[in-house]
């Protein structure tokens, strides 16, 4: 309760927990009014005492309020689930450690029905991840997943867990196993699983096990980008440089808006291997089908390492008269005028070019609508997989106007 201009006014939060309860407590009242009163209750009225408690809520006293509604548990079970409910909203709001305490209560009592225990036990697990206390919660789902009407739930839980805890492996026998349940196709996000392991062998230097990982990704999802990349990226490592650019030449197959994670790595390979002539052909080739300016840049820089800056610059200028691009508006400037132009005029349309540019991320989550600078194969935001796109260049400059 707060007071406003002279008055009281109760916290719109705390009437989504008061509405249910009082709805709850008038049905309750009304149906105990209709059986005689037993032996022993008259000190502790059951409606009067919900009342009690409303008022302690009112009263911006929860801790009191809480009290009183375990106690009327104490008396009669038949209140188990209007403390479900008051739990559960306890925690929509964000007191964990209030609603956990009211499912620890209800727990413990030896009078709850099995379905009642195993719903006060699902919503003790939700409490515990909320909290962060994941092996508590873990524990309490995996038990959880072993019961029809909650193996779904548990199995998702458990999927978040794992992920957050990075026990990859643990990750895919729960997604097998809400895969048989729901009937739906998980096989893109174990790949990533799949990737996950792969990616801790590649870091290790551990390149034949890393294979062996990623090849069970492709199994999952044979056009899996990432593993499509990761499988280059040990064919690098051991001096396959044909088998990695042939790996990684398959994004312009799979998604061309993905080159540009792959490009750099393509034109070193070509370098590696002196063959200068294929890489120009791959580029050219390339340029109009792919997406963004990854493919056009490392054109220029080509050109420029090979006949000079000013070919590059009349190739980039003829280019642009077809294609405008603030990336290559940028780099054209750097061509003719130099990255630290002398000309200020010049060093101003630079400035706020990069300005332009950097404005934005390069990639936006297509379901939350998070951006980021990087790559990320499992969004920060939302936590979905495959869900971050790069994107294109007309967005940037209208998101910077």
């Amino acid at each position: 309760v707060t007071a406003r201009a002279g008055r009281e006014v109760v916290d719109p939060l705390w009437l989504l927990l008061l509405l249910p309860l009082a709805v709850l407590s008038g049905w309750y009242a009304a149906r105990r009014d209709s059986v005689p009163v037993r032996d022993g209750q008259s000190e502790f009225n059951l409606p009067s005492a919900y009342f009690k408690g409303l008022n302690f809520l009112l009263n911006e006293q929860p801790d009191k309020a809480i009290e009183v509604f375990i106690k009327v548990l104490e008396l009669d079970s038949e209140t188990v689930e209007m403390h479900l409910t008051l739990g559960n909203l306890f925690r929509r709001r964000g007191e964990v450690e209030r609603a956990t305490r009211i499912h620890q209560n209800l727990i413990a009592r030896s009078n709850l029905s099995k379905s009642q225990r195993l719903h006060a036990l699902y919503e003790l697990g939700q409490d515990y991840f909320k909290a962060g206390l994941f092996d508590r919660a873990e524990s309490l789902f995996q038990e959880l997943s072993d019961v029809p009407q909650h193996a779904q739930q548990a199995l998702h839980y458990l999927a978040q867990i794992y992920e957050r805890e990075k026990e990859w492996k643990n990750a895919i026998n729960v997604m097998h196993r809400l895969a048989d349940i729901t009937k739906e196709d998980k096989s893109k996000v174990v790949a990533h699983y799949f990737c996950e392991l792969a990616q801790e062998k590649l870091d290790s230097n551990n390149y034949e096990d890393a294979k062996n990982l990623i090849h069970r990704a492709l199994k999952e999802d044979p056009h899996c980008i990432r593993a499509t990349i990761q499988l280059g990226d040990t064919s690098f490592h051991e001096e396959e440089y044909r088998h990695a650019i042939e790996c990684w030449r398959k994004v312009i197959e799979y998604d061309p808006r993905f080159l540009g994670e792959v490009i750099d790595n393509i034109v070193d390979g070509y370098h590696r291997l002196e063959d200068e002539m294929g890489l120009m052909q791959f580029l050219t080739q390339t340029l109009d089908k792919a997406e963004g300016p990854s493919v056009l840049l490392a054109l220029v820089d080509e050109i420029s390492l090979r006949h000079g800056r000013d070919k590059a610059a009349d190739f980039l200028e003829e280019r642009l008269q077809n294609h405008p691009s603030v990336y290559g508006l940028r780099r054209l400037l750097e061509l003719q005028n130099g990255a630290n132009s002398e000309n200020s005029q010049m060093r101003a349309v630079q400035i706020l070019l990069s300005s332009l540019i950097d404005a934005e991320g390069v990639y936006r989550c297509r379901q939350c609508g998070f951006t980021g600078r990087s790559l990320h194969w499992q969004c920060p935001g939302c936590k979905g997989w495959d869900t971050n796109e790069p994107i294109k260049e007309e967005h940037v400059v209208q998101a910077a106007n």
